[in-house]
Order: structure tokens, then C-alpha cells, then sequence
């Protein structure tokens, strides 16, 4: 069993500083949220491109320069996403290709993705998440040619599964890099049943995170570290570290996700120990990212 990974998912897509003070927009307070997490313990930093008023932003410039400033404070692994609803498959890989993290995330399938108000009787945020094959195929081969590590975030037993027919055709190489996203509505549920489930779907060798969605993060992280895998949290997937006690920082999360690593005998790897464990080549995935934004 080897150290746990943390990764900090900073700052996500939906969230506002309406609902989390913390929130990130710009470049700059990315490039300080990823050196906090860094600092307190976390080897990746999970990315969105935000613009300054909080909405999504696909510009390989605004990713160029956030590789800038994160690379500026902190060299922990930079994993940006690929994630999005309405957008075309080539821009939102065009600054994977452009600027080679070392990592990049890839959703496997799609799913009807919600939230559901309870206290309205009311979904927001509702619409559906497509990835068909013709676009995780293509994904996986700009990534290959860039040198860049998909990291599979599966949001249902299905998803893992989607991964069979790729590694039959040849577009997807191990090492496999997991991330198993329990509890948004639509997917999943978030529980330790359901999380061994995934776990004992996984193909050989495959590393894995878990990602669980509100305060529900932290029993599933604990267990994550009891059986052996790795971990995520961040503002993206959660403002608390419990209930009524909002997170000033993602690096508030961090440090209790390292906190309950070593109170559950684990211990936490450091950036260069990551990257070691996870087969990671800083040189082969990171081409243009450090100098900022390109000119041609």
C-alpha cells in the first residue's frame, strides 16, 4: 500500500463566491489557492478555467496563464479538466494539447447531472452530461500525442466499464488513472458499499482517488484511506470541513484529509513521491505550460 495522494480540486465550474467566499476566479488567486493546498499537503491541483466574474472560461490563453502562476508558487502535479456541457470536443482539449499537463481529466460517459432542492421541491442545475465514445476516443488520442496522463473520472459502474472496448482498440494505455465521483444525483451514490464496488470493478493495476460530493466527502475519504486508494477534495466538491464550519481555503481541506491519513496510519506523499508512484514524467507532459502564455 503506498503513501496517499492528495489532490486539491480548487476551484470547479457551478460554484460561486455567493455560496463560498474562497472561491477562485482569476489566474492569479488560483496560482496562491494551489500553493496553499500544496503547502498543506497536496501532490495535484484539479483546474477549471474561471473568467473574473466567476463563469467558465475555454481560452487557452486564460489556462496558459493560470499554468503560469500556479508554476510560479508551487510545482505540484497540474491536472487540468476537459469537462463541460455545450462546448465543442476541440476547445475543450485545444489547451491540453497546447500546453501538455502533466495530467488532464476525462469524463467516461454520460449521465443526467442535477441537483435537487429538497426544501423547493426543485432540481437546478439539470441537464445532461454527454461524452459519447466518439469523444472520449478523441480525447484519449490527443492526450497520447501530447504526453498527457487521462485521468477517467467515472460517475457510475458504467463508466468504468467504458474503459473495456478503448483498451481493446489500443487508445487507452495502462497505467490507468481513476477517479471514482460517488454521490452527485444522477450518478453513483456515495457509500462505502458503493465505493468497494467501483474499487474491485477497476482494470489491474489501476491507480484511483475517490471524489465525494458535500459533507458526504468525508466518510469516503476515510474510507478511500482504510482500503488502500487516494483522495480528493477542494471547493470544487465541497465548502466544509463540517457541518457549519465553511473552509477559508482549499487548503483548510487539505490538511484535514492529511490529518485523518495519519490518524488512520497512513502516510501522505509528497509531490515528488506522486509522481514517482503514479509514473508521472514532468518532462514528457509539460512542453510550453511554464512559460506562460504563447505568441504564434
Amino acid at each position: 500500500m503506498g503513501k496517499v495522494i492528495v489532490t486539491a480540486a480548487l476551484t470547479g465550474v457551478l460554484a460561486t463566491r455567493d455560496q463560498c467566499p474562497a472561491i477562485p476566479y482569476t489566474p492569479k488567486e488560483i496560482g496562491e489557492e494551489a500553493k496553499r493546498a500544496a503547502d498543506a499537503g497536496a501532490s495535484i491541483v484539479h483546474i477549471h478555467a474561471r473568467n473574473p466574474q466567476g463563469g467558465p472560461d475555454w481560452s487557452v490563453e486564460t489556462f496558459a496563464e493560470i499554468f503560469h502562476e500556479v508554476r510560479a508558487r508551487t510545482d505540484a502535479i497540474i491536472n487540468f479538466s476537459t469537462g463541460a456541457v455545450g462546448i465543442p470536443a476541440e476547445e475543450r482539449v485545444a489547451h491540453i494539447r497546447e500546453l501538455r499537463p502533466e495530467m488532464a481529466a476525462l469524463n467516461m460517459g454520460s449521465m443526467n447531472y442535477a441537483i435537487y432542492s429538497e426544501k423547493k421541491k426543485a432540481f437546478y442545475h439539470d441537464h445532461v452530461f454527454a461524452n459519447p465514445f466518439s469523444d472520449i476516443q478523441f480525447f484519449l488520442e490527443t492526450m497520447r500525442r501530447a504526453g498527457v496522463r487521462p485521468e477517467m473520472e467515472c460517475f457510475d459502474a458504467g463508466h468504468i466499464g467504458n474503459t473495456r472496448p478503448l483498451i481493446d482498440m489500443g487508445v487507452l494505455d495502462a497505467p490507468y488513472q481513476f477517479s471514482l465521483i460517488m454521490g452527485v444525483l444522477g450518478g453513483i451514490p456515495g457509500t462505502t458499499r458503493h465505493l468497494v464496488d467501483q474499487v474491485d470493478s477497476l482494470p489491474q493495476g489501476s491507480h484511483w482517488q475517490v471524489i465525494g460530493i458535500g459533507l458526504n466527502q468525508w466518510p469516503l475519504v476515510a474510507s478511500a484511506i482504510a482500503i488502500g486508494g487516494n483522495v480528493r477534495v477542494g471547493l470544487e466538491d465541497n465548502f466544509y470541513e463540517e457541518q457549519g464550519k465553511m473552509a477559508k481555503s482549499n487548503g483548510d481541506l487539505v490538511e484535514k484529509a492529511c490529518r485523518l491519513t495519519h490518524d488512520l496510519g497512513r502516510e501522505v506523499a509528497s509531490i515528488a513521491e506522486a509522481r514517482e508512484q503514479l509514473s508521472l514524467s514532468r518532462e514528457a507532459g509539460e512542453g510550453r505550460g511554464e512559460s506562460g502564455p504563447k505568441n504564434d
